[in-house]
């Protein structure tokens, strides 16, 4: 287990250009003589069938990230890769999805070893693409649940930066919606002497960015959680020149369809408001990508929990508030509206006052008890189901 990680953790890719991962799984599944079919691209699908019984989802997300690896692991990344438009970039596993295919692979591999313990089929999704949310969405449009049997519930499970050895779960909404939205502005270039000649889009956009934080200020009740981040910002080339146009991008989170309706139409409003104000062109909003909700089916968020406690001791799992941060596996049960249940697990010395957090260039869980626990972790989940 401990190899499978380290050799995952130092050879990470892009999203939806894990070809190299996805032929180590195919390999790692083929050892255990479990069947396995490709979707969504570099997507891998294996079914581990033991006689007549419930049909069981588990999802993996394989991918990695454009970030340069600062940890002291001898296992480090020295990986790099090309965006989409040919960028060459280093790569990291700096949200645990290595952790998360290891975890699932031992698992597989004990369940291969106890087949007189359990009966039924387990839908190994190991996905592609959950860093833009392209991976599920592909995985489905490939016809995933044409090829696998369907499944009563899809589980799942994710490193987070608390202490090893604990769990944490959510009933309900339990990760947001994101919409990222690529706003361009249009105004008239002038010299910087003679702004009564321009129509400053250096200006437009500052109102907007300024207003659209009144959204979960002014607009939303104080319990409906939601975040619009402007992350970044570009206009001009010369600090004497008005530009005649700025770029900015949005990121929208939100925990249901309805304030997520509400928030979209209220950013849309206020741009096209402001430009209005400012006596130019309407502004071009173009969608980069969105996630889906995430949501915890109450009644087996509940039996998964009892599982996990069990498994765990009681002291060790731990239910928590919903996160802000997205996932996009819950396309996967909602896809063919069945529940999904999706569960942290610590991955930091509890002692370590600030973890760094998934996405930072220090990212290191310790290998255990984490990886342990995820796989103990997941076993039970999936035993909860398919144990005689």
């Amino acid at each position: 287990m401990h190899r499978m990680y380290r050799h995952l953790h130092a050879n990470p890719e892009l999203s939806m250009q894990e070809e190299q991962t996805a032929r180590y799984i195919e390999a790692q599944l083929d050892e255990l003589g479990i069947e396995h079919f490709r979707c969504g691209g570099t997507g891998v699908v294996g079914l581990l069938v033991n006689g007549a019984g419930p049909t069981i989802g588990y999802r993996a997300d394989t991918d990695g990230l454009p970030i340069k690896e600062d940890t002291a692991a001898e296992y480090a990344s020295v990986s790099t890769g090309h965006l989409a438009d040919g960028t060459e970039v280093p790569l990291m596993h700096g949200c645990g999805h290595d952790t998360h295919v290891t975890t699932a692979l031992t698992a597989a591999k004990l369940l291969t070893r106890q087949r007189e313990n359990w009966a039924g089929t387990i839908v190994l999704i190991f996905q592609p693409g959950e860093e833009t949310a392209a991976g599920a969405k592909a995985m489905v449009a490939d016809g995933l649940w044409d090829k696998a049997p369907r499944p009563e519930v899809v589980l799942g499970q994710h490193v987070f930066p608390f202490a090893a050895g604990q769990v944490a779960l959510t009933s309900g909404p339990a990760m947001a919606l994101a919409d990222s939205l690529k706003v361009t502005l249009y105004g008239r270039q002038s010299h910087g002497s003679q702004p009564q000649d321009s129509i400053d889009p250096i200006v437009l956009g500052a109102h907007i960015v300024t207003r659209l934080q009144t959204i979960t200020s002014r607009e939303l009740a104080p319990l409906s959680p939601a975040v619009v981040t402007c992350a970044t910002f570009h206009a001009g080339l010369k600090e004497n020149i008005i530009p005649d146009r700025a770029e900015f991008t949005l990121n929208i989170r939100t925990l249901t369809p309805e304030v997520r309706q509400q928030v979209l139409a209220a950013v849309e409003r206020i741009i096209n408001a402001e430009a209005q104000a400012s006596n130019a062109p309407t502004p071009l909003i173009e969608k980069l990508y969105d996630f889906p909700r995430l949501y915890n089916n109450p009644d087996h968020t509940a039996l998964v929990q009892s599982a996990l406690e069990a498994e765990l001791g009681v002291e060790n799992v731990h239910l928590q508030q919903p996160k802000m941060g997205s996932e996009d596996v819950g396309w996967l049960g909602d896809s063919i509206g069945v529940p999904t249940v999706y569960w942290f697990f610590g991955g930091f010395d509890p002692a370590q006052a600030n973890p760094p957090v998934n996405h930072s260039p220090h990212f290191l869980p310790l290998e255990e008890p984490t990886l342990s626990t995820g796989v103990r972790a997941a076993l039970a989940a999936i035993g909860h189901y398919v144990a005689r």
